[in-house]
């Protein structure tokens, strides 16, 4: 699978600001649409599958962060460290596996999110949840799907958390910038979708996330 970019070494006097990333083209979003087109709650029926997903899955949730920028709606994302087990130095959602504590996949995410950036749920409005997504590395994830209204705070967990940056919504759901690529991966070749972003690679689970709403949202 391909590498993922060199991490911005972290600044302790910016470490709790976001990078908002800029998008020439920006584009107006119809939030009455997106909310439309996902589902009112989690579901399993529908699901989609990346190569190699098979067997007993474990259960996960990510909360996928719309902010109401005043530019347009961005999407927050996270950087992973180096040394993390599980993908190390990868874009991603805010998001972990599911606890026993937890008392359903929004519990979960927004657990994860204030664990992970320090995200109060004060901000976050859920508006809905796309089809299950499940990982070729053997997790079944359900994607939360918020608006968050600043201002909020945040407050990333360095153990965890290389960066945090935004990326227009507008860019994410238009599909000229969805890019197909192809890996060979546990003695197979695999396809993979990815959506480059200045210094930020986007690609496996949170670009196949992203994807499923931009279909959804263009159908």
């Amino acid at each position: 699978m391909p590498c993922a970019p060199k991490l911005k070494p972290r600044n302790p006097e910016t470490e709790n600001k976001v990078d908002v990333l800029r998008f020439s083209n920006t584009a107006e979003i119809d939030l009455d649409h997106l909310r439309s087109v996902l589902h009112r709650s989690p579901t399993r029926s529908e699901f989609l599958a990346e190569d190699g997903a098979a067997g007993e899955l474990t259960p996960a949730s990510v909360l996928f962060p719309i902010v109401l920028r005043a530019d347009g709606p961005t999407v927050l994302f996270t950087q992973r460290t180096d040394d993390l087990r599980d993908h190390p130095g990868q874009i991603s959602f805010p998001g972990g596996r599911v606890e026993p504590e937890d008392r359903s996949p929004a519990h979960t995410a927004l657990r994860e999110a204030k664990e992970e950036i320090g995200l109060s749920p004060a901000p976050v409005e859920i508006i809905g949840y796309l089809p299950e997504y499940r990982t070729g590395t053997g997790f079944r994830v359900t994607p939360v799907v918020a608006i968050l209204t600043p201002p909020f705070a945040l407050r990333p967990d360095p153990r965890e958390v290389a960066n945090i940056f935004e990326v227009p919504l507008a860019f994410l759901l238009d599909s000229a910038n969805h890019q197909q690529h192809s890996a060979f991966y546990r003695g197979k070749q695999r396809q993979y979708v990815a959506m480059p972003y200045g210094e930020y690679f986007i690609w496996g689970a949170t670009a196949g996330i992203i994807a499923t709403l931009a279909r959804a949202f263009a159908a």
